[in-house]
């Protein structure tokens, strides 16, 4: 297949959210493919030639964040909100149209913005470009509105219908795990195609620098002793970030610490002030450093002081007790890594990961003394640890790696053309 104009859009394309991870890999594999790709978001990573920023295609953008909150608020008056949806969309598609002919796109993946509801204005503006247009589109679609009890009732169910997914002819939906995509047959009868979280297992090995190590230890207040938990996710409920200070506690160790990478705020604070409220109560040191991490560009951290990478490399033992993810991220980061791994039983990984046959500390949502047993004899064989590391990298690499990515998006690709 010869090279293709491909523009990748979204509400957010930058940070250390799910989204952002996925499109960056996607991105990563068509330009290996021989495609050229720009992006169009917004919020962009820094230094981004190949983009297009517009403000107001972000969830976080007043009005529209205003109107997307109204519409799933059971006093908001149906046809206001509908109005101002309509308005909104109205003005973001003159810079979508102009963002579209500027590059002769010939194929274009929408990057969970049909899916979870969080601008609704941008998702009827970019079902409109594709009717319009009439560009062969792929549906990369993480998170879906029946997944967050939030977005359970909406006084605008005809947006919903319409545009979270869109069910068009040049559209080809993909989920990234099987319970989402029985759903979407099930709920609105869209097939879809099952791409998962993947991760670059034939990238060299990272060294785990003792440098490294001891740098984050000192800049952490740690000395040689005491265990370094990471907890390399976002900081909201759904992630159970409790379960990992409940389980430092239980281990007993005062000079453990627990490492947060990446960010609060997308859901409130409130989540980071219980947490760290739990810590003190529990006697855990809990070190919120969201500020001191980026996604690895090349294993260099361009602004922060580290790249994930690094708190993959320093870590003891890596926290995982998620109650809900679409896939799972920073799990497969954490394989690739060789880090034990404690993980909650939540249900995507009992349905498309658990099957894999990776050996890892499970829990079903709740911190044991068999847990913390199991946790302690781990960290007590580093024989085990690089054994059970080479059996699990082995497996996530056949199954779950950029030569999965790349079979799957010819596939599709050949489909939209």
């Amino acid at each position: 297949m010869a090279g293709m104009r491909i523009g990748i859009v979204g509400t957010r394309l930058a940070g250390v959210d799910g989204v952002t991870f996925e499109a960056a890999k996607w991105e990563t594999v068509l330009h290996g493919l021989g495609h050229e790709v720009r992006l169009c978001a917004g919020e962009l990573d820094a230094l981004r030639s190949n983009a297009r920023l517009i403000p107001a295609m972000h969830f976080a953008y007043a009005p529209a964040a205003r109107v997307t909150a109204a519409a799933f608020d059971a006093a908001s008056d149906p046809a206001s909100v509908l109005g101002e949806i309509e308005r909104l969309a109205g003005q973001l598609l003159p810079p979508l149209r102009d963002w579209h002919a500027a590059h002769r796109l010939e194929t274009l993946i929408v990057e969970n913005a049909w899916a979870i509801p969080m601008h609704l204005p941008l998702g009827v503006a970019l079902r409109r470009l594709i009717e319009e247009t009439g560009i062969p589109t792929i549906a990369h679609n993480h998170d879906y509105w029946w997944e967050r009890e939030r977005f359970a009732g909406s006084v605008v169910p005809e947006v919903m219908e319409q545009a979270f997914p869109p069910d068009l002819p040049n559209v080809r939906h993909v989920s990234i795990n099987s319970l989402a995509a029985a759903k979407l047959q099930q709920l609105r009868g869209i097939d879809s195609l099952v791409v998962p979280n993947v991760f670059d297992f034939d990238q060299p090995l990272p060294r785990h620098n003792r440098r490294v190590r001891t740098r984050m230890r000192r800049e952490l207040g740690m000395g040689d002793s005491g265990l370094l938990v990471v907890q390399p996710t976002r900081v909201v409920p759904r992630k159970g970030i409790e379960l990992a200070i409940e389980l430092v506690g239980r281990l007993g160790d005062p000079d453990s610490v627990v490492l947060i990478t990446s960010p609060a705020g997308d859901e409130g604070l409130e989540y980071l002030v219980e947490l760290e409220r739990l810590a003190q109560r529990a006697g855990v040191r809990l070190q919120y450093a969201a500020d001191r991490f980026e996604p690895d560009h090349e294993g260099i951290p361009i602004g922060p002081a580290h790249t994930l990478g690094e708190a993959y490399a320093a870590a003891d033992l890596v926290t995982y007790p998620s109650l809900y993810e679409g896939f799972g991220n920073a799990l497969i980061e954490a394989i690739f890594h060789g880090k034990p791994l404690l993980v909650n039983r939540y249900p995507v990984y009992v349905s498309d990961i658990a099957p894999l046959g990776m050996e890892l500390i499970e829990i079903d949502g709740a911190i044991t003394d068999e847990t913390v047993e199991a946790v302690r004899a781990v960290l007590a064989n580093p024989a085990r640890q690089r054994r059970v590391a080479r059996r699990n990298f082995d497996i996530a690499q056949r199954h779950l790696s950029y030569k999965l990515l790349r079979r799957r998006l010819r596939g599709l690709l050949d489909g939209a053309s």
